[in-house]
């Protein structure tokens, strides 16, 4: 098998994410060119796409909907060509929080109590406190995240929220500390824990520089991290992963962490969150990408066998 192979990096797309997927995209395609690997960027912001001539394996570089919900993979699948990543069904299923909270319940993976909304003029829930935390249930990166933290509130934040997505889930808002779990071809990486300086980790904290502090392996016991690396597997495992995601999860004052989403094409500029993990585990970012690339190729290799 040729060490040189022809990829293609799938960057953009349709989604609110475009533009933090560019950055992805350019920053892999960037780090396959010094590894040695001919590369071509692909935008499928236009559904009628076609790859390049030669094409060998796909790299994914997209998030949100389409990228992330199986919608390219399963065009793939048609093609017949290896894409870094998770299969059509775990990616619909992961990008879906309702479907990765029953898939979690399901498998004994803690995660946070919740409810479902679909109309902007829902009362507040009998038997619910705040703070509560909203998010459309088919977005990433923190787009329509609302938090409530008062009663009087309820209805702007549930209508704002109701603007990227049919759907709302409500969840407790989990008071502890934040973390991310990469995963690695079914190994988990060292936990980064993310402080961001002010107010919460919303979009706006998580894409402006220097406003929040990340620590990687993050400060826990001995126990404490293997839980949380416990959930993260068990997480990325009960959706049907392969290869590579980031899992998000909260950590209780106690100690308890608690799931609250996985995400099958996590960041990948530079400075994103897996990234931070493999350096953690002592991988390079372009020797991350090289791994992620060699996962998608070996299963090619595996179905001509």
């Amino acid at each position: 098998m040729s060490d040189r192979v022809h990829v293609a990096v799938f960057l953009g797309g349709p989604s609110a994410e475009r533009e933090v997927s560019l950055c992805s995209g350019t920053a892999v395609a960037r780090a396959l060119r010094r590894v040695g690997h001919d590369v071509t960027e692909l935008d499928p912001v236009d559904p009628s796409w076609k790859l390049p001539s030669g094409t060998d394996v796909v790299f994914l570089a997209l998030h949100g909907a389409y990228g992330e919900d199986g919608t390219v993979q399963a065009r793939l699948e048609e093609l017949g060509v290896p894409y870094t990543g998770c299969g059509p069904e775990a990616s619909r299923i992961a990008f879906d929080k309702v479907l990765t909270k029953q898939r979690c319940l399901e498998a004994g993976v803690p995660t946070a109590r919740y409810l479902v909304f679909k109309s902007p003029t829902a009362p507040w829930p009998r038997g619910w406190n705040t703070p509560v935390v909203l998010k459309p249930i088919r977005q990433g990166s923190s787009v329509g995240l609302q938090f409530v933290e008062r009663v009087a509130d309820w209805n702007a934040a549930l209508a704002e929220a109701l603007r990227y997505d049919s759907e709302v889930l409500m969840e407790e808002r989990i008071v502890g500390r934040e973390t991310t779990v990469g995963i690695l071809a079914d190994e988990v990486l060292p936990i980064v824990e993310v402080r961001p300086k002010q107010g919460h980790y919303d979009y706006a904290t998580k894409y402006t520089a220097g406003s929040t502090d990340y620590l990687c392996p993050a400060p826990f016991d001995a126990e404490t991290t293997q839980r949380i690396q416990a959930a993260g597997l068990g997480a990325f495992r009960a959706v049907g992963g392969r290869d590579y995601a980031r899992v998000d999860i909260m950590v209780r004052p106690n100690g308890e962490p608690v799931v609250l989403e996985v995400n099958t094409l996590p960041g990948m500029t530079e400075t994103s969150l897996l990234p931070k993990a493999a350096a953690a585990a002592g991988l390079s970012y372009e020797e991350l990408c090289r791994r992620m690339l060699e996962l998608a190729r070996q299963r090619k290799m595996v179905a001509r066998t």
